[in-house]
């Protein structure tokens, strides 16, 4: 008797088609509310969090935001964000190194999002794993701080290439880390020549109007 040819099971893709059939079903809802989506992405200690600090609370004057928070374990970024004027929901993913589409549905079903305009999505520190993964935004964003050096764009590529928009972090720690910001923006350019560019620095407060302008530009086409 012939012995059965073994069966190869792609689990990966199995599990990427998954995400991304919930990814269009979250962007269908998201969408269907007039809701702007981005999903913030970086490298741990790149400053997502205090951006998002002075966001809610400055841009949460005059735009209704609302945070998901994921992050491996502990809600503690959640908390910092709590109690600013914007709906927080905290995810922990546990060994799961990104966010997926299913865990950013569940987060969501509590909020009122017609009662948004805006909603952030903060994903893992991380910039390899939540590159792969569509969440249903419509606007990716990848921070990249003076602190983490110039190369960051060549060497997780992906992460930039794949971005609508790049953050560059703690302007004002730019002396003090001997940031080369020409080689850095460059670097940017290589692989994502389309990509808009903001300079800030949460700390101060330099170049957060250009972001909030960014986040009014987004809201506007999604209006029109």
């Amino acid at each position: 008797m012939t012995e059965p040819a073994p069966t190869t099971v792609p689990v990966g893709e199995s599990l990427k088609a998954r995400n991304d059939r919930q990814a269009r079903a979250n962007r269908d809802a998201f969408r269907a509310r007039g809701l702007v989506v981005l999903n913030l992405l970086s490298s741990p200690g790149s400053g997502k969090t205090a951006l998002l600090e002075r966001t809610l609370s400055e841009y949460g004057r005059r735009r209704r935001v609302g945070v998901v928070v994921g992050d491996l374990q502990t809600d503690n970024d959640a908390r910092r964000l709590a109690g600013r004027g914007g709906p927080v929901v905290p995810v922990t993913t546990g060994t799961v190194c990104h966010l997926k589409a299913d865990m950013v549905a569940r987060a969501v079903a509590g909020l009122d999002l017609a009662a948004l305009d805006v909603l952030v999505i903060e994903n893992v520190g991380n910039l390899v794993c939540p590159a792969s993964f569509d969440l249903g935004e419509d606007t990716r964003v990848v921070l990249l701080s003076t602190t983490e050096g110039e190369d960051k764009p060549l060497k997780y590529p992906r992460a930039f290439k794949t971005a609508h928009a790049v953050v560059l972090t703690k302007t004002d720690l730019a002396g003090p880390a001997g940031f080369d910001r020409a080689a850095a923006l460059a670097n940017v350019r290589a692989v994502n020549p389309d990509a808009t560019v903001l300079e800030l620095s949460a700390r101060t407060g330099e170049g957060l109007g250009e972001w909030y302008a960014y986040l009014d530009g987004l809201v506007a086409r999604r209006a029109g």
